[in-house]
């Protein structure tokens, strides 16, 4: 791929309300090559999605994020990315990774409670005939989301406590 698109990629990952008009600017080039480079990107699938990133605890919005561990066993029919799909597959499935170490997936999956999300665990992943076995990892906060910090810095309300 070469350098212009590599460089317009990394800019939108950045900010994706980037316009045409701005990029253009940016790199020098006319609108309608931008626009060529941003189509071709996306026709191939190289560009999936833009995506804001929302600081969930300033809405007042509940839910819950978890993180699933999952230990599968492989067979001649099923391999690991026909697993993948399955489970990648229900709604509340935000991601799925294949990970070294003793788990082989790292799941990340949203609710509306950990009740909810502990029945997701228990009827939905649990029951897929390959997977042996799971840990379950409730997210208590988000710091950083994304390359994106989610909290201000806070002055130190600490007393200072001199000898």
């Amino acid at each position: 791929m070469d350098e212009l698109k590599i460089q317009v990629l990394k800019a939108l990952e950045e900010n994706a309300k980037l316009k045409d008009v701005e990029l253009a600017d940016m790199f020098g080039i006319d609108v309608e090559k931008v626009r060529e480079i941003i189509e071709e990107l996306e026709k191939n699938g190289v560009i999936l999605k833009y995506k804001t990133i929302v600081n969930w605890e300033k809405v007042v919005e509940d839910h819950v994020y978890a993180i699933i561990n999952v230990k599968v066993s492989l067979s001649r029919e099923k391999n690991y990315d026909d697993i993948a799909r399955r489970i990648a597959k229900f709604p509340e499935v935000h991601a799925v990774r294949l990970v070294s170490g003793e788990y082989d997936f790292q799941v990340v999956v949203k609710g509306k409670t950990l009740k909810d999300v502990a029945f997701f665990v228990a009827e939905k992943i649990s029951t897929i005939p390959e997977v042996k076995d799971t840990v379950t990892h409730f997210v208590l906060r988000t710091y950083k989301e994304e390359g994106v910090t989610l909290f201000a810095d806070e002055e130190d309300r600490r007393l200072a406590i001199v000898p």
